[in-house]
């Protein structure tokens, strides 16, 4: 009874939340849509034009204020194990980011002079278990780091959602290596009492 008495908790402050209410208005898939326009509007990531990268899209939020920002002439591929329904200018690929030939399926769908943003909103499935829950984490982080550096043009910038803990520190240190600029961010639309914050690096800063 008390777990269902907690779901009901959490569904209800959900459904009350101000940004989950304008998600609907609006019809975006999900609240995490205003997190990257928010980021979008101070950091001017998506421009027209540009080819994005999402990684573990679904159910979409990310890949459609993608869409509307980079417009006709961009392009957006959207990736993750889960299935997602056709979003109008993206390309999905169904599978797990995680799996090399799914890497090297993506990478293959790159112009040739590498995608402008990589952006990646994964988390794991949760176990419960502190410890165990940021190292997956960290792992998927690095994941996507590890994809960034190589399908991004020089110029290129990598948005990877992050959590406050022991790992945190590393992967901050880890992008700094990696890119010229490295920034943490929380959007007004990210939850208070969460631990996720976004990391963004701009411009490769070597080949790995």
């Amino acid at each position: 009874m008390s777990g269902k008495r907690g779901t009901r908790r959490w569904l209800g402050r959900h459904l009350a939340d101000t940004w989950v209410r304008e998600a609907g208005a609006r019809g975006y898939r999900s609240r995490a849509a205003f997190k990257l326009a928010q980021i979008d509007d101070a950091e001017r990531l998506l421009r027209p034009g540009a080819t994005v990268v999402d990684l573990g899209a679904a159910p979409g939020g990310w890949s459609q204020v993608a869409a509307e920002r980079v417009g006709a002439t961009g392009r957006v591929l959207a990736v993750d194990v889960l299935e997602m329904a056709p979003l109008p200018g993206v390309a999905i690929l169904q599978g797990d980011f995680t799996d090399p030939a799914v890497r090297d399926a993506l990478a293959g769908q790159l112009p040739d002079g590498g995608a402008h943003l990589v952006m990646s909103d994964m988390a794991p499935n949760l176990t419960g278990v502190k410890d165990t829950d940021q190292a997956r984490a960290a792992e998927l982080a690095l994941a996507a780091m590890d994809f960034a550096v190589r399908a991004l043009e020089p110029r290129g910038a990598i948005l990877l959602k992050v959590f406050h803990g022991r790992s945190m520190q590393d992967l901050v240190r880890e992008a700094r290596g990696r890119f010229r600029s490295v920034k943490v961010r929380k959007p007004e639309a990210s939850r208070a009492r969460s631990a996720e914050v976004y990391l963004l690096g701009k411009g490769v800063s070597g080949i790995f």
